[in-house]
């Protein structure tokens, strides 16, 4: 993450304020890192982080969309790891909504981005998170 980025530091230290659990000073964080995004890869990034924050999951879904629609803007190297995360973000948000079909798709979709994420705690996680959501919703396996 680029610290010298005023948006990415807010949203380096919303992340220190999830961890320290203050999702108030969090979601302001990432409100500000919305609001002062001046492209479409720094709003990518504050929708990411803002979906993080809800607890509707139809806002849940709202930022993640909104996030996936800057993230194919940018339509780079720099948010090909986004993607896995943000359509499981939108299928658990599906899920929660009672829509199961459009959670599956979801889930297929953050499947095919799942080769861009790097070995490690994160890749492993996202991979975990769409194995166990497929197995729930009965999708496909690989």
């Amino acid at each position: 993450m680029d610290l010298d980025n005023p948006v990415l530091r807010l949203c380096q230290e919303g992340m220190r304020a999830e961890a320290e659990g203050r999702p108030a000073d969090a979601r302001t964080l990432f409100r500000r890192a919305w609001d002062g995004s001046g492209d479409d890869y720094e709003a990518c990034v504050a929708a990411h982080y803002l979906a993080r924050q809800q607890d509707d999951p139809e806002e849940i879904l709202r930022w993640n969309r909104e996030a996936l629609a800057r993230a194919d803007k940018v339509g780079d190297e720099r948010v090909a790891a986004f993607y896995p995360s943000l359509h499981v973000g939108v299928a658990l948000a599906y899920e929660r909504l009672g829509d199961p079909d459009r959670a599956r798709e979801a889930f297929d979709r953050a499947r095919e981005h799942l080769p861009v994420l790097p070995s490690g705690e994160y890749g492993d996680l996202l991979r975990a998170a769409v194995t166990d959501g497929l197995a729930r919703l009965g999708g496909p396996q690989w």
